[in-house]
């Protein structure tokens, strides 16, 4: 199988026809090295909650595909980790997305997405990725972590370079990292000397306290973590939600008329058109058998939510919207002791987008037929969404 054509092109498509005729495939990982890809709903979901299934590439055979390489000071993070640490670094953190603190910022989050749509005027055209979903999240997350606002641009194309490399230019992806790690080595540093009101400060006083502390490693892995995946993911959800709606109008007319159905919506939009299509590599620490085929210690194994989402043997006409299914069990957001942990987020950002933008604009309308996906092998988002609108109402 054309692993970098098929999946990149149309991947809906290239899971349709792997969950029919080879659910454990085995394919050349997004660098080359071989891997084993899993497609069905049921395996997909088994597997992720496999504890024989490591993120810690100390358990990768030589020319296995081992994922992103990283240096030390942001690999030493949740995705590449077991329990204990894992157990540990999560708890650590977890207060930062409890249900009570996360309904905390929905007043700030409307704020945020008030004030954006406010910058667009009253009608006209714009693309709704650089206006909207992408400056929503990245200052939710930045004002959690406390990253000053004029960084916040950087990190957009920073983010960018790691989820969808340009092959004709290797260096950019090392040139991110980099300038991720150096910047966020001196806001530690200020952090130290000014602690506030933010998780960022909270985790340096972890790290430099008693009991269960961070190494420098993990602290600075932790906030990079928690700012490209509270990002990145979130933008994906907000900008396909948003061009799924605006593709079928009747499901837009019908949460114009019932908002309160967002909710369930949300669900169902994560399940349809999620953002992930590959979670997090893992390695067998034993011969593991996955549907038919056993997979050797060792060996990488890449898990799909995107193809698991879309089984017909979990949920019925797949392929279709239906704000009436029960989307509940849906992988868009992990499973298992990896199951995101800025979800009760995810889904508040993108419920509070989708109402701010259906009360603003009374007419609302894709401005191109055909969207131009990111080429990723990791993440299905739109590199923009050209929209053309027309406000309800001018706000005072």
């Amino acid at each position: 199988m054309d692993l970098q054509g098929d999946l990149v092109k149309d991947p809906h498509k290239a899971y349709r026809h792997l969950r029919d005729a080879a659910p454990v495939q085995r394919i050349a990982g997004p660098t080359g090295e071989p891997a084993w890809l899993v497609t069905r709903y049921d395996d997909v979901r088994s597997a992720l909650a496999d504890p024989r299934l490591s993120l810690d590439k100390s358990n990768a055979a030589d020319g296995a595909y081992r994922g992103l390489s990283l240096p030390p000071a942001l690999d030493a993070n949740l995705l590449n980790m077991d329990p204990p640490d894992h157990t540990r670094i999560r708890r650590l953190v977890s207060r930062a997305f409890t249900p009570r603190r996360v309904d905390a910022l929905r007043a700030p989050i409307r704020r945020t997405a008030d004030r954006l749509l406010d910058a667009l005027g009253a009608e006209g055209r714009a693309d709704l990725i650089a206006a909207y979903a992408a400056p929503l999240p990245i200052a939710v997350i930045c004002d959690l972590l406390g990253i000053p606002d004029d960084h916040r641009k950087d990190f957009r194309a920073w983010t960018n370079e790691l989820i969808a490399p340009d092959p004709s230019r290797p260096q950019t992806a090392k040139q991110a990292v980099g300038a991720m790690l150096a910047f966020f080595t001196e806001l530690i540093v200020h952090k130290r000397q000014h602690p506030a009101d933010d998780l960022l400060s909270d985790l340096i006083a972890v790290r430099d306290g008693d009991g269960d502390r961070l190494s420098e490693d993990e602290l600075t892995s932790l906030a990079f973590l928690v700012l490209v995946a509270g990002y990145e993911n979130t933008v994906q959800l907000i900008g396909n939600a948003v061009h799924a709606l605006l593709s079928r109008p009747e499901h837009l007319a019908r949460l114009r008329t019932d908002p309160s159905k967002l909710p369930e919506a949300v669900e169902e939009l994560a399940r349809h058109e999620g953002p992930v299509l590959l979670a997090i590599r893992r390695f067998a620490t034993e011969d593991v058998t996955i549907g038919d085929v056993t997979v050797l210690a060792g060996e990488t194994v890449l898990l799909s939510p995107a193809a698991a989402n879309r089984d017909p043997a979990r949920f019925s006409h797949p392929e279709q919207l239906d704000f009436d299914r029960d989307a509940s069990g849906h992988l868009a957001l992990g499973h298992g002791i990896h199951y995101c942990l800025g979800a009760p987020l995810a889904r508040v950002e993108a419920e509070i987008a989708l109402v701010v933008l259906l009360e603003r604009f009374s007419s609302l309308a894709l401005a191109e037929a055909e969207p131009r996906w990111r080429p990723s092998l990791r993440a299905r988002g739109l590199l923009e969404l050209p929209v053309e609108y027309k406000a309800a109402r001018l706000r005072e």
